[in-house]
């Protein structure tokens, strides 16, 4: 994939990286957080939805996610808020997932990292507590499924998700990053971090602008990569192909692409969400967090 055009483009890379949190139980819910065990199985009237339930907090999971901020110098909010981040997807029966919006647990760390013996401080915006949703299958081994079906083990698991400010300026600054994200958590002891069972995943805004332009371009978010390698491949790629549309008079479209590796490529999924599509509200069976 060339890269020569950096001369002409500047990138600008921002990470989101949900981190699975290693704790027995779900974050609202006694039910076990094991990977692997036969599908469905692991589930309650809370994780799945049911009218008329309640959820309680598990208080591990603030004490892991906590952990994390501190290790990445950030400031540990007092007083945070879950609320309600509402869209529809088959492997969300509740039709909401239970997040943080304006008042996360963590705020203001940083990562430095290192690329060719240049130093680089990426800044972390933000770190907040969520619930994972279920899973959905399509094919069992090579077999293609004539339907898709929901695990809703998956469900409720505890999820942090690590936000950075749009400091990275290319593919290797976006996989040093992850590998010092990675490294620490680990070694804080909260997460095996295991790409290939989904306990580190990572999703990559990115846009192009002309070299020494303040004003950023349009991003694109980009998901399913479940490799460093595949953040480095796929980086490279929307980069090119957003030069190419700019180059050839058309505009780049802010959307979410989803990174194919055997195709070596992105394809369009859905336009890009903005906060407010998805009708945050605070959760009303859950009281302020106070730390």
């Amino acid at each position: 994939m060339p890269t020569t055009t950096a001369r002409t483009y500047d990138t600008v890379i921002g990470l989101e990286v949900h981190v699975q949190l290693k704790t027995n139980s779900k974050l609202f819910c006694a039910c076990r957080t094991d990977f692997g065990a036969e599908p469905n199985s692991n589930v309650c009237p809370v994780c799945t939805g049911q009218p008329g339930v309640l959820p309680v907090l598990n208080k591990k999971v603030i004490e892991s996610a906590a952990k994390v901020g501190l290790a990445l110098g950030c400031k540990i909010n007092p007083r945070s808020y879950f609320a309600r981040k509402q869209y529809f997807y088959p492997d969300l029966p509740k039709a909401y997932q239970i997040s943080q919006s304006d008042q996360p647990l963590c705020l203001d760390g940083r990562i430095d990292i290192s690329v060719g013996g240049a130093s680089k401080t990426v800044h972390v915006q933000r770190i907040h507590v969520e619930e994972d949703a279920g899973k959905l299958v399509h094919a069992i081994g090579s077999m293609e499924l004539p339907h898709s079906l929901v695990d809703l083990n998956r469900s409720s698991v505890p999820l942090i998700e690590i936000v950075s400010h749009p400091d990275m300026s290319s593919a290797d600054e976006a996989v040093a990053y992850l590998e010092v994200l990675k490294a620490t958590v680990q070694y804080i002891g909260v997460s095996d971090c295991d790409m290939e069972k989904g306990s580190l995943r990572c999703d990559a805004n990115i846009s192009i602008k002309p070299a020494g332009e303040s004003k950023l371009g349009t991003r694109v978010e980009v998901k399913n990569m479940n490799s460093f390698r595949a953040v480095r491949d796929a980086i490279l790629h929307e980069v090119s192909r957003q030069i190419e549309v700019v180059e050839s008079g058309g505009a780049v479209v802010q959307e979410t692409r989803l990174w194919n590796e055997a195709k070596n490529a992105t394809f369009s999924m859905r336009s890009k969400e903005e906060a407010h599509d998805y009708r945050y509200f605070p959760e009303p069976d859950l009281p302020p967090l106070f730390v």
